[in-house]
């Protein structure tokens, strides 16, 4: 089945789940090249919201200015609001949302039913590898990896010659301490989506490619 067989009924709504190094992310951007819908981030939303100054793009602020959660209600209604934008009108990637049972419940509410929830699931001992092992450069910000993308000199940026080092967040313990948050969040909102018929389960490891082989297979396309 190809793209335009697959958006015949015009629409193509995803929700892309997976965890901190699963490569959503690069698998989101092929998506969004391959069937042109925008992959709506909640993060994006947030920040778009409150530099446009919105009724809820100003609660949304109040919240992140004081360090706490964003409220499910204002969440949603930023949710409903970028749904309904001319660019969404055939389809959209939600990465970052749903988070929640209740999110999730709120979405279907909107009367804008998903086609797929894709679930991108890695082993930990392989995501605490990934993330684990990747070095910034302190002066340009350049990124390195200790397995996969090596900088040619010993903790020392390719780019600038400036020292790499490990960011806090990417020490294992830390890493692990992600994970687990992850996987506690989420897990509901799995069993959630698949008492729904909606989840696609995909193997993310190996290539770029072969992950996004898998993918288009859990998508029929």
């Amino acid at each position: 089945m190809d793209t335009e067989t697959h958006q015949s009924g015009g629409t193509l709504r995803l929700v892309l789940l997976g965890p901190p190094g699963s490569g959503k992310g690069t698998q989101a951007k092929l998506l969004v090249d391959r069937f042109k819908i925008p992959q709506v981030s909640t993060g994006d939303m947030l920040r778009a919201a409150a530099r446009a100054g919105t009724a809820l793009g100003q609660e949304a602020k109040r919240s992140m200015d004081r360090g706490v959660l964003v409220p499910d209600a204002t969440i949603v209604g930023l949710v409903r609001e970028r749904l309904g934008e001319p660019d969404c009108s055939c389809g959209y990637i939600l990465d970052g949302f749903p988070r929640t049972v209740a999110q999730a419940e709120a979405l279907e509410k909107l009367g804008t039913p998903l086609d797929h929830v894709l679930s991108l699931e890695v082993p930990e001992d392989e995501l605490v590898v990934r993330l684990a092992g990747r070095r910034t450069c302190r002066s340009c910000g350049a990124m390195y990896h200790v397995q996969f993308s090596p900088s040619r000199g010993d903790a020392v940026c390719d780019a600038c010659g400036a020292p790499t080092y490990q960011r806090d967040d990417d020490r294992e313990e830390t890493v692990r301490r992600r994970l687990q948050v992850y996987t506690t969040e989420t897990e509901p909102l799995v069993s959630f989506y698949q008492e729904r018929g909606l989840l696609r389960r995909v193997p993310g490891t190996g290539t770029v490619a072969e992950i996004a082989q898998r993918v288009a297979r859990a998508l029929g396309v």
